[in-house]
């Protein structure tokens, strides 16, 4: 079997977060795994890197690596990009075993569309494989204009004012809401008409939740699965209990848990941890469940422009999560290590969105809100919380739909979504 021929398209290639670090870390490390949903964009970025590519999602290609995987892989030139390995999980041992052999930097791209790692204490790739997960398209990448330093990595010096919105690049409600229905995917997002996002959308789901669930389970109860898929789609950007959750879909405790472990595998889902410090009392432990994607949510709920602006509710859950699908992007290019949790009293006394943490404690808080004109009330909580950490709070935002920054308390300000991206 002869590997490395890929049919070149005259379509051009959309610069991506993810190309400086891919180029720095494979000058240093043996392998590396990308990993991220299906159709984000990983084989078309890391195939830039390679000189041999194996596609296992081609029958042929796949069952000559199945036969011996060991031999497949002697002697190709490398690197070599090793595309959807899950549909043959015995390469990464044959990857480890040649790795632990010559761990020269260089030798081997791999990409999967499955958390495979949590499958097993044996996996094979800890300690051999650098695990970097990929994510769809941000706004920055769309329009071709990433930023030379993470927005992150800026916010960790402390100056909340670097959320600006350039005057002359506006935003209001409607246009942010097209955004999130985009979404990020790079087929319907760069290339597709609006007419035609959202059949594809809903072939994408479809074709996760029949075929790439029977990849993984035994049980591919494809409707019951959709229900609960819907569920987790109206409630995301929520600390929604699973309770919640498997009621809302009709099904058994042991059946959502079972759902929700499945639709992490498939990178649709994501349970983003609670803050913590001993500073604050009667914090909640429960993760905020976010699909994604906001595309993807507003698929599973068949819901269009017009009617996310009529449905107050799911309108800033949707906000909130187009902003966590911006930040969630940059993790891996950041120096400055952060880290993204939420906030929650018991009983919501108090709340934050998004919690930015550096070395040390410190944070950045910020709060969505689905209104042009936000107030000082909209900021209560910024304010608390800026309160009780002293100096480990670097500073606020309320990111809203309007097109103005401003102040409203010390270190807290009021910025426009689109300051995320700029």
């Amino acid at each position: 079997m002869e590997f490395g021929y890929t049919l070149r398209m005259t379509i051009s290639y959309t610069p991506r977060i993810l190309d400086s670090v891919l180029k720095q870390r494979i000058r240093h490390h043996p392998a590396i795994l990308i990993v991220g949903p299906r159709a984000a964009g990983k084989t078309t970025t890391a195939e830039r890197l390679a000189n041999t590519t194996i596609r296992l999602d081609r029958p042929g290609e796949a069952t000559a690596l199945r036969a011996d995987p060991d031999a497949t892989i002697r002697d190709l030139e490398e690197p070599v990009l090793i595309d959807e390995w899950q549909i043959v999980p015995e390469v990464l041992a044959a990857v480890k075993r040649t790795i632990d052999q010559n761990p020269k930097p260089g030798r081997f791209l791999i990409t999967g569309s499955v958390r495979g790692e949590v499958d097993s204490p044996t996996w094979p790739g800890t300690g051999r494989l650098l695990r970097i997960p990929m994510y769809g398209l941000t706004v920055s990448e769309i329009r071709e204009n990433i930023p030379d330093v993470p927005l992150l990595d800026r916010l960790s010096e402390g100056d909340i004012s670097v959320l600006v919105s350039p005057r002359e690049d506006q935003f209001d409600l409607r246009d942010y809401v097209e955004i999130a229905v985009r979404g990020g995917f790079p087929e319907p997002a760069l290339r597709l008409p609006d007419s035609e996002r959202g059949p594809w959308l809903d072939s994408y789901l479809d074709l996760l939740l029949n075929r790439d669930v029977e990849e993984l389970s035994a049980y591919p109860e494809s409707h019951l699965l959709r229900r609960y898929l819907e569920a987790y789609a109206a409630n995301t950007a929520g600390v929604v209990s699973q309770h919640t959750l498997y009621a809302t879909a009709g099904i058994a405790k042991a059946t959502g848990e079972r759902y929700e472990g499945l639709l992490q595998r498939l990178l649709l889902v994501e349970a983003v941890p609670a803050w913590w410090t001993n500073r604050l009392k009667r914090l909640t432990k429960a993760p905020k469940r976010y699909m994604i994607d906001p595309s993807l949510a507003l698929a599973a709920l068949r819901v269009d422009t017009t009617g996310l602006l009529r449905d107050g509710d799911l309108l800033g859950r949707i906000l909130d999560t187009l902003v966590m699908s911006q930040l969630r992007a940059e993790l891996p290019r950041c120096d400055s290590r952060a880290r993204i949790f939420h906030l929650r009293q018991e009983q919501g006394r108090h709340e934050v969105d998004i919690i930015i943490e550096y070395g040390g404690g410190r944070i950045i808080a910020l709060e969505i809100k689905a209104t042009s004109a936000p107030n000082l009330r909209d900021a209560r909580h910024l304010v608390w919380l800026r309160e009780e950490l002293g100096p480990r709070f670097l500073g606020g935002a309320v990111l809203h739909t309007g097109s103005r920054t401003f102040n409203l308390e010390e270190k807290i300000i009021a910025a426009p979504i689109a300051a995320v991206w700029n």
